[in-house]
């Protein structure tokens, strides 16, 4: 019987694909660790970020540049499915005019992981300028974006959840998860139905749904602490 010579190949090349395999798996584990790790970093930040989102008067705008651009893409969408009017706005389009669509009442959700990209720390000054408020998603709270915006929530990630700590993978999925956690609160905080949900999805699978799930449950913000003394 003649053996098949591609499976001579991979028979003669177990060790390269076993560690093939054992490279991406790790690469997974890894990335899972630093979504895992959220759960700890989910506090009372997370809250005071529901509480500006949720009582917005105006548009949410997510923005950010590379990696963090793709993620803040993704999350506006899914506010934006969730009940939470958001769109994504493109920092350096917007440094060339697009940021006049920003007005007061505004809130501009600003990601960079280090908080040091200048075209998001230039958008953050100037739109807090025409009275929107700048809620910055980062790891280092001290960086010119954090003390450049009104409230900050620090997303830290393990070591290894980005190759070399230069390419942003895990990091990216640690503000995507923070993001599907916030889309999913505010749903339930406003009573989205999901008919309403639905409504705005017609396309797709999705589209094609005859029965809604069953409804989430409701939830409500806990009442706000009060102002210090004379403030």
């Amino acid at each position: 019987m003649t053996k098949d010579p591609l499976m001579t190949h991979i028979s003669s090349n177990d060790t390269d694909t076993d560690a093939v395999l054992r490279a991406a798996r790790e690469t997974v584990r890894l990335e899972a660790a630093g979504v895992l790790a959220v759960v700890d970093q989910i506090d009372g930040s997370f809250v005071a970020a529901a509480r500006l989102l949720h009582d917005c008067t105006g548009m949410v705008f997510v923005t950010g540049a590379g990696t963090s651009g793709a993620i803040a893409r993704r999350m506006a969408h899914l506010f934006s499915v969730c009940g939470t009017p958001s769109v994504f706005i493109q920092a350096a389009d917007a440094l060339h005019g697009t940021m006049g669509a920003v007005t007061s009442g505004d809130i501009v959700v600003a990601i960079s992981r280090g908080g040091g990209s200048t075209e998001i720390n230039n958008l953050a000054t100037r739109v807090k300028d025409r009275g929107a408020t700048v809620l910055a998603l980062t790891a280092v709270p001290d960086s010119e974006l954090g003390r450049r915006s009104d409230v900050v929530v620090t997303l830290t990630s393990p070591p290894g959840v980005d190759p070399g700590e230069v390419i942003a993978m895990g990091s990216t999925l640690v503000t995507a998860v923070w993001g599907d956690a916030m889309a999913l609160v505010l749903m339930r905080l406003r009573g989205y139905s999901w008919d309403r949900m639905l409504h705005t999805h017609p396309s797709g699978a999705v589209g094609s749904l005859t029965d809604a799930p069953a409804p989430l449950p409701t939830l409500a913000l806990p009442a706000a602490a009060p102002s210090p003394q004379g403030h």
